[in-house]
């Protein structure tokens, strides 16, 4: 029996030693295929974390598609396309009233700086420093403005301050900033109804001044029209003589005898001499 044993602890030694081997290499495939196989989607660029190299390596940029990390590092990924947000907020105009503003605004990480962007912000860039940014600029500008000029006048011109004061802030932050758009304007219901009343009697005093413009257009125009006959029954008559209204009556009867048309031509009448003509 105890022959049996001992050649039976052979057996079973490699036994477990295969099936250890088996086990590491399960566990190294596993690690292997989660961390050093990454694939970077379209749309996105990734930055690497050298966990014994110095941390962030903010210089290099791995594109989209494939890539081989080494199992102690990470591989952090951004997307840096253009994205789109919004913002509503409650703001002061210049007199002090209250105005409700909803914004869109337009972004991307700069494509170029994202080692750097993850560095010192990190993946909340959007609640950290793009917001705040928005809330501070859209304060800032709608405070120079009255309540009618977000409202109607100078809307885009307030919009384009905006953007060009928050594009600035956050260009330091390595953000790229597209757009921001107002995309609407909120007022307390009194001063929209007399917002609105003063823009109708504008509109309707531009109106009537467009009629009467028109109008004095169209009298200046007859006046001009009639000094030009004036000027030209002058001419005419200035230029006219007895010996060309002559000629010009003997041509007349002379086209008039060669009609085939039957009448009858007085010739040398009294007065100025001239054809008359009676018709069949």
């Amino acid at each position: 029996m105890s022959t049996n044993r001992n050649t039976d602890f052979p057996f079973q030694g490699k036994l477990m030693k295969y099936a250890s081997f088996f086990i590491i290499f399960l566990i190294f495939s596993v690690v292997l295929s989660n961390t050093t196989f990454i694939t970077i989607p379209a749309g996105h660029k990734g930055i690497m974390f050298k966990r014994f190299g110095g941390g962030i390596d903010k210089e290099r940029i791995y594109n989209q598609g494939f890539q081989i990390v080494a199992p102690w590092n990470d591989l952090i990924i951004y997307d840096v396309r253009t994205n789109e947000g919004s913002e509503e907020m409650e703001v002061l105009s210049k007199n002090g009233l209250s105005i409700y503003v909803d914004l869109s605004y337009r972004f991307s990480p700069s494509m170029d700086k994202i080692g750097f962007l993850h560095d010192e912000i990190g993946p909340s860039y959007i609640e950290r420093i793009i917001i705040p940014e928005i809330r501070s600029a859209t304060r800032e500008v709608i405070g120079q403005y009255l309540p009618e000029e977000l409202y109607s006048t100078k809307r885009e011109a307030i919009q384009d301050e905006i953007f060009e004061e928050t594009r600035a802030s956050v260009a330091e932050k390595y953000i790229d900033l597209d757009a921001i758009l107002i995309r609407e304007v909120r007022l307390p219901e009194k001063l929209k109804s007399a917002i609105e009343q003063k823009l109708e009697e504008e509109q309707m005093s531009f109106q009537y001044e467009f009629k009467l413009d028109r109008e004095r257009k169209e009298a200046e125009r007859k006046i001009i029209e009639a000094q030009a006959k004036a000027d030209a029954n002058k001419i005419l008559n200035a230029s006219l003589s007895d010996k060309i209204l002559k000629d010009k009556g003997i041509e007349a009867t002379l086209k008039l005898a060669q009609s085939p048309n039957s009448k009858i031509v007085i010739v040398g009448g009294h007065g100025d001499g001239l054809p008359l003509i009676l018709n069949n």
